[in-house]
């Protein structure tokens, strides 16, 4: 009978050396894998997600590359391709993060017209603070998106307006919301850099006030107004009336 080279040397290996050797693997495997699980745990998808939101805060959708995002977070795009198939999935998942957290943050027991100005008003500073949502909430509607018109339409529901007005109600509310806040947040990346708000304001109030007072008196009546107002203030007034309207529906 011929024996391979491998088969002779097996067999003129002791017993207990070989047992020896088979648990060294063994424990070297169990290391590996163990290293292998702690990484997979310390590259989570929340990390990955957290990554990409401070890429958009910075640069917008433009920046957020998997090139970029492995780069901070000292990795290869293999290992975010593993938590993440693509960059519009990971781009529904951190705006959904940030609405999530919106939606949630709404003091619990608030009354349905406290719940809106919370909602609203949680929208309007989570746009500001991240541009970049409100792109992420065109059409078509995300899962983001569907959150907001939830939370918004349970308040109406709750403050009894009749289910015929219902959507309108909620898509009234909505619409503002979402179009003030982009509005506002598209102004803040127009602004001149260097340039405070302030001295914004009233570059735009002195503009105003040299325009054709017959041509434009309501802009000359409010010159003042536009100087000294509050974009959060001036939000909720928007809010207040809309809520106003669904009462008088109600």
């Amino acid at each position: 009978m011929v024996f391979s080279l491998l088969e002779l040397f097996w067999n003129a290996v002791p017993g207990t050396i070989l047992e020896q050797r088979s648990n060294y693997v063994k424990m070297v495997r169990m290391a590996n894998s163990s290293r292998a699980e702690r990484r997979t745990d310390a590259l989570s998808k929340e990390r990955i997600v957290e990554a990409a939101q401070e890429i958009l805060d910075v640069g917008g959708e433009k920046a957020l590359t998997f090139r970029a995002l492995a780069s901070r977070l000292a990795t290869g795009a293999g290992a975010i391709y593993w938590h993440v198939a693509d960059k519009n999935e990971l781009l529904t998942t951190a705006t959904d993060a940030v609405i999530a957290h919106v939606l949630t943050d709404v003091p619990e027991g608030a009354e349905p017209r406290d719940a809106i100005r919370s909602i609203a008003l949680g929208l309007f500073d989570a746009i500001d603070v991240h541009p970049w949502v409100g792109d992420q909430l065109a059409p078509p509607a995300p899962p983001a998106m569907l959150r907001i018109f939830e939370g918004i339409g349970e308040q109406v529901m709750a403050l009894g307006v009749p289910k015929r007005a219902q959507l309108d109600c909620a898509s009234a509310l909505v619409n503002y919301i979402l179009g003030v806040a982009g509005q506002n947040a598209a102004n803040a990346r127009l602004a001149v850099p260097g340039m405070d708000r302030s001295a914004y304001l009233d570059t735009v109030a002195a503009q105003w006030a040299q325009l054709d007072p017959a041509e434009f008196p309501f802009l000359h009546r409010v010159t003042q107004q536009l100087r000294d107002h509050d974009d959060r203030e001036q939000f909720l007034a928007g809010i207040d009336l809309i809520l106003a309207g669904i009462a008088a529906v109600r």
